[in-house]
């Protein structure tokens, strides 16, 4: 399925490669299981203390939202853009039944902790679970390949987004969903990306690029692909993340300003979702 035409993409900018390189942000406290992402809390009783089984359970539950969004048929192929150490596909492999699971990341260091930590599975299930290395700008595999491509908590990262939707577009078959869920800013005014830097490290670093959800949809429906929406679920992650954030951070420090940005109405969490057309029949 790898199309050796096609390169790897442009260079991964220096702010995702400091940090997602040596120091393993999936080991740090905050994310736990070897997931990164803030989770998905809506099941999760946030009136008790929390524990590790909880942070872990949120992180699976916002892959549960993705996978439930793309509705892939059974033995799907299914590739994730932005699987860091691969724990999102092993679990789209237990959840889709039949599934056959590519993950994509552009960080030589990630791809090897997801090769490291799947070893077993990679070892009993090679035609199921793969890791690739390439750039959500320029996918590295052929066109109409799967049957859903989904992103979790990357697509902030991604430099172009119109770039990425095209390649969505050529590697979905025709019928094939795309599901991203990440943050993006309510609207385009102007003032939105120094707003946030000002709150958020992230932003201020480069790490983290401020664009308007509108952005993605419209990239989405300019690559050819139909019913391109964004439904809001940030009331299902920011609670809960800053509430995990808690233990350790006091209100007054930079990551407790996520739910602060949400609630000012500058910053939002999303479930991007759009369509492959089907093909015509032949008369």
């Amino acid at each position: 399925m790898a199309d050796g035409t096609r390169q790897a993409g442009p260079a991964m900018r220096p702010s995702v490669r400091e940090t997602y390189g040596p120091a393993d942000l999936s080991r740090d406290r905050v994310f736990a299981g070897g997931f990164i992402n803030f989770g998905h809390w809506q099941a999760i009783d946030l009136g008790r203390p929390l524990d590790e089984r909880d942070r872990i359970r949120s992180q699976e539950d916002l892959y549960r939202q993705v996978l439930a969004a793309a509705g892939a048929p059974v033995e799907a192929r299914i590739l994730e853009v932005g699987c860091g150490t691969g724990m999102g596909c092993a679990l789209a492999l237990e959840e889709c039944a039949g599934a056959a699971v590519t993950g994509l990341d552009i960080h030589p260091d990630q791809l090897r902790r997801a090769r490291d930590t799947h070893r077993d599975l990679l070892r009993r299930e090679p035609e199921r679970l793969r890791f690739v290395h390439g750039a959500a700008e320029r996918i590295p595999l052929a066109e109409d390949a799967f049957d859903a491509v989904v992103s979790v908590e990357a697509a902030q990262h991604f430099p172009d987004l119109q770039a990425f939707a095209a390649e969505t577009s050529r590697v979905l078959r025709p019928g094939g969903r795309v599901v991203v869920a990440s943050f993006f800013t309510v609207d385009d005014a102007p003032g939105r990306p120094g707003e946030l830097a000002g709150l958020l490290e992230t932003f201020a670093n480069g790490l983290d690029i401020a664009r308007p959800v509108r952005e993605l949809t419209d990239a989405l429906t300019a690559a050819g692909l139909t019913g391109a929406r964004a439904a809001s679920i940030g009331r299902h992650v920011w609670p809960g993340w800053d509430l995990w954030l808690s233990r350790w951070w006091a209100p007054d420090t930079w990551p407790r300003n996520f739910l602060q940005a949400y609630r000012r109405g500058i910053l939002d969490y999303y479930l991007v979702t759009a369509e492959q057309p089907r093909s015509e029949p032949q008369p």
